[in-house]
C-alpha cells in the first residue's frame, strides 16, 4: 500500500490493462486467479500471458503466490489504482495526476486535473491497512460474508462515500461536489481551506462553535449521524466557510447505537474547543432535540436504516395519504347530506300528520299481535308439561329399526358376500404360510451363546425323561 506512482502509467499497453483486468475478474471467485484461467480470461498466448505477468509483478502491479496445491497471481492496490486512473482517464475526469495533499487510516488524497486546468481531490481508499484492520466492528460492509478482500471493502466504501456526498450535496449541505468515482476512487471538488486541526486560533470561536452544533442537528434531521464530526473532518477557509468531508461510515438515526455517536461527535467538538481555544459552553444539543424532516437514510440506504422499518415507514406514509383521502370523502359526503336534507325539509314537513296516524295505527296492530302471541304460547307450555313422557318418546324414532327394509338388507348381505369372496382361497393360504415362516425365522434367531444353552437344557430334558421312563419300565 505505498505511494502511488503513475509514471509507468503512460508506458503500458492495451494488453496489459487486458491482463489486469483478466486478474481482477478471476479474484471474484479465487484469491489466487491460475495462470491457464488468467490465460483463458485475457484471451492471450500462453507464452505472451506470462511474459506480460512478469513484468507487471516486477512494477509491483501484480503480486505472484505459490503455495501446495496452488499457484497464481492477484492485483496489488497498485494494479487497482491504475485500472481506476484508466477508467477516469477514459471519461475525461483526470488527466494529470499531482501531488499528495493527505493521508488517513483508510485513504489517501491526491491533487488530479482534467485536461482544461481544472484540479480536483481524488481520494484513493486503502481499507486493511495495519492501524485500521478492525473494519468488521467498527464497519457494517461485510454484512453477513465471511470471506472478503481489502480491494472489494475499498470499493464499497468508495461507492458509499460518493453516494452520500451527491445525496448531501444535492440538498444544500456544505459538503464537498463529487465529479465521478471508479472502483476505490472519488473525485470530488478540491475545497479551498485548511482542516481545522491546523487551525491555532481564531476570533470568534463561540460562532464557530455554534455553526458547527447547528450543522450535527441539521444533518440529524436529514435522518443520518456522521459518526466521525472531529476537527480532522472539518474544513474551514479564510473566508469562515465550513465544509464537512468523510462520510464512508455515516449511520442513520434509527441506529441501535444511534444516541450514543450522536453524542459522541458532539463531544469531540466541545473537548476540541475547549483544549485548543480555551472556549466552553453549556448548550450543545442532544439527541432527544433531533427531529426528523426528511427521510435522506431511506433513500441511500445507510446502515442502520433496516428493510423492515423501511417497509413499515412506506405503510405509515400511505395509511396516512388514506386516512386523509377518507376524511375528504366524508366531508364532501357530509356537505351533500347537508344540502339534500334542506331541500328535503319541506316535503318532510307536509307530511308530518299522515305520518302520525299511520305510525299510531301500526303500533296498534303490532300490540295485539303480541297479546294473542303471549296466550297462546302459556297453553302451549301447560299441554307440554301435561304431556306423559312415554308419548313423547313414540315421537322419535329408535337407534335401529326392528322391521328393517328388505331390500337394504339384500344390499348389505350382497355387499359383504362380494367383499369376502373378492380374495382367492389359494392366495390366502399362501400368504398365511409366509406370515407363519417369518415368525419361525424369528424364533429361530437368537442373540450370541443362546443357541448352546438352549441345546443343554433340551439335553437334560432328553435324558430326565428317558431316566423316568426305565424307572417306569
Amino acid at each position: 500500500m505505498g505511494k502511488l506512482n503513475v509514471a509507468i502509467l503512460r508506458y503500458l499497453s492495451s494488453e496489459d490493462f487486458r491482463v489486469l483486468t483478466a486478474v481482477e475478474m478471476g479474484m471474484k471467485n479465487h484469491e489466487v486467479v491460475p495462470t491457464p484461467l488468467l490465460a483463458s480470461i485475457a484471451n492471450l498466448k500462453h507464452g505472451g500471458c506470462h511474459k506480460i505477468t512478469r513484468e507487471l509483478v516486477k512494477h509491483k502491479l501484480l503480486a505472484y503466490e505459490k503455495g501446495k496445491a496452488y499457484e497464481g497471481y492477484k492485483l496489488t492496490f497498485g494494479g487497482y489504482d491504475y485500472l481506476a486512473l484508466k477508467a477516469l482517464t477514459n471519461r475525461n475526469i483526470i488527466h494529470s495526476v499531482g501531488n499528495q495533499i493527505g493521508v488517513g487510516k483508510e485513504s489517501d488524497i491526491y491533487i488530479v486535473a482534467n485536461e482544461d486546468g481544472k484540479q480536483f481531490a481524488l481520494k484513493l481508499h486503502r481499507l486493511g491497512r495495519t492501524s485500521f484492520r478492525k473494519l468488521k466492528e467498527k464497519r457494517d460492509y461485510l454484512k453477513h460474508r465471511k470471506n472478503y478482500s481489502w480491494l472489494y471493502l475499498s470499493r464499497l466504501a468508495a461507492i458509499k462515500e460518493f453516494a452520500y456526498m451527491k445525496a448531501l450535496h444535492d440538498i444544500g449541505y456544505p459538503v464537498p461536489k463529487p465529479a465521478d468515482f471508479n472502483r476505490h476512487c472519488v473525485v470530488m471538488e478540491l475545497v479551498n481551506g485548511t482542516p481545522l486541526c491546523q487551525v491555532q486560533s481564531l476570533d470568534e470561536p463561540g460562532s464557530i462553535y455554534n455553526e458547527l452544533m447547528e450543522l450535527i442537528v441539521q444533518l440529524g434531521s436529514y435522518g443520518l449521524i456522521h459518526c466521525d464530526f472531529n476537527e480532522f473532518n472539518i474544513m474551514i477557509s479564510d473566508t469562515r466557510k465550513i465544509t464537512i468531508i468523510d462520510f464512508p461510515q455515516m449511520v442513520s438515526i434509527s441506529h441501535i447505537n444511534a444516541q450514543w455517536y450522536f453524542d459522541r461527535d458532539v463531544q469531540c467538538i466541545t473537548t476540541f474547543f475547549r483544549r485548543r481555544f480555551d472556549y466552553e459552553s453549556e448548550l450543545y444539543p442532544k439527541f432527544s432535540d433531533v427531529k426528523r424532516l426528511h427521510n435522506l437514510d431511506v433513500d441511500i440506504a445507510v446502515s442502520g436504516f433496516s428493510k423492515g422499518q423501511k417497509d413499515e415507514l412506506h405503510e405509515s406514509v400511505d395509511q396516512f395519504e388514506s386516512l386523509c383521502e377518507i376524511e375528504e370523502n366524508e366531508v364532501e359526503n357530509n356537505n351533500d347530506e347537508i344540502s339534500s336534507d334542506e331541500d328535503n325539509v319541506e316535503h318532510s314537513s307536509d307530511n308530518e300528520e299522515h305520518t302520525d296516524t299511520s305510525t299510531g295505527n301500526y303500533m296498534d296492530e303490532n300490540l295485539d299481535q303480541l297479546a294473542t302471541k303471549g296466550e297462546n304460547s302459556d297453553t302451549a307450555s301447560e299441554e307440554s308439561d301435561l304431556e306423559d313422557l312415554s308419548q313423547q318418546n313414540q315421537t322419535y324414532q329408535p337407534y335401529r329399526d326392528e322391521n328393517p327394509d328388505p331390500q337394504t338388507s339384500e344390499e348389505k348381505h350382497h355387499h359383504q358376500e362380494t367383499g369376502a369372496n373378492t380374495m382367492e382361497p389359494e392366495v390366502i393360504r399362501k400368504k398365511v404360510k409366509q406370515s407363519l415362516a417369518k415368525k419361525q425365522q424369528k424364533a429361530r434367531r437368537t442373540k450370541r451363546g443362546e443357541a448352546g444353552v438352549v441345546t443343554r437344557k433340551r439335553r437334560e430334558n432328553r435324558s430326565a425323561i428317558k431316566q423316568s421312563n426305565d424307572g417306569i419300565w
